[in-house]
């Protein structure tokens, strides 16, 4: 077996005449957690939706486990589905208002017996940190963290090998940012899963990421190990991205958008 659970190479989106993605590839380790990091429209999102294939790419590998699943058609594909799940970045969005949590999480495995779904929700209810009382509540009676966390179990219901957390945390505030963040450490500890890890916040990918691969433009500028990248940049981009992450100073009295067109404005 690979020590490679997903490679990309070349990877190509277009929107009609828009080329959202240009040429990426990369690859992530079984049990490893690849942090894609960049401003605001640079193509993360969409790398993210042609892995999960909720989009198909102009061109370009994804090798999940092995298998090129690119191209395939949607027959082919459905097999190959529950190795791969992701986890949204709004927890409020991404919810059915109208099922309980023990419904969301049991949805992917509608095939089974009843008694047999509704074991296996309260399995991963407890798993991801939330109490048996909250598989009969509905999302509008959860907080932020908590419905995160029922996005999660619904993840794993498939018992899948890759996870995409695309912006998974952005929208909680920090101390329950923390705790979700532990709780998908302890998650890959526990499963040997791997992550695809989006996220604008480089204190998290420091938190969380093995790798880290910087984009811009739907282009890779950087890429490498954490600590190495966040510590030494060696692109204009990445030294500004991390300025304006990292440096508390670097947004003092100024607003976002100045920090985003002076990104825009680093040469290529």
């Amino acid at each position: 077996m690979s020590d490679i659970l997903l490679d990309v190479q070349d990877l190509v989106v277009d929107y009609g005449h828009f080329r959202a993605v240009d040429g990426v590839s990369f690859t992530i380790e079984r049990g490893g957690t690849l942090a894609l990091v960049g401003e605001s429209g640079c193509g993360k999102s969409t790398v993210a939706r042609a892995l999960v294939r909720l989009l198909t790419p102009t061109s370009g590998r994804i090798a999940l486990d092995g298998t090129d699943i690119a191209q395939l058609p949607e027959r082919r594909l459905r097999p190959l589905r529950r190795k791969v799940q992701m986890v949204f970045q709004d927890p409020y969005g991404s919810l059915d208002p109208h099922l309980t949590a023990e419904q969301i999480v049991a949805e992917p495995l509608r095939h089974r017996p009843r008694a047999e779904r509704e074991k296996e929700a309260a399995r991963l209810i407890d798993q991801v940190g939330l109490p048996s009382t909250a598989l009969h509540r509905r999302p509008e009676e959860f907080s932020g963290g908590q419905r995160q966390r029922i996005g999660i179990a619904r993840a794993l219901a498939t018992s899948p090998e890759l996870l995409v957390c695309d912006e998974a945390t952005s929208a909680l505030d920090v101390s329950v940012q923390a705790q979700v963040l532990q709780l998908l450490t302890d998650l890959q500890a526990e499963r040997g899963l791997t992550y695809l890890f989006i996220s604008h916040n480089l204190g998290v990918v420091r938190q969380i990421s093995h790798q880290i691969m910087v984009m811009r433009a739907g282009r890779v500028v950087e890429g490498g190990p954490t600590e190495q990248v966040l510590r030494a940049p060696t692109q204009p981009y990445t030294r500004a991205l991390r300025a304006a992450a990292l440096d508390p100073t670097t947004m003092r009295g100024r607003k976002p958008r100045e920090v985003v067109r002076q990104l825009q404005a680093v040469p290529a």
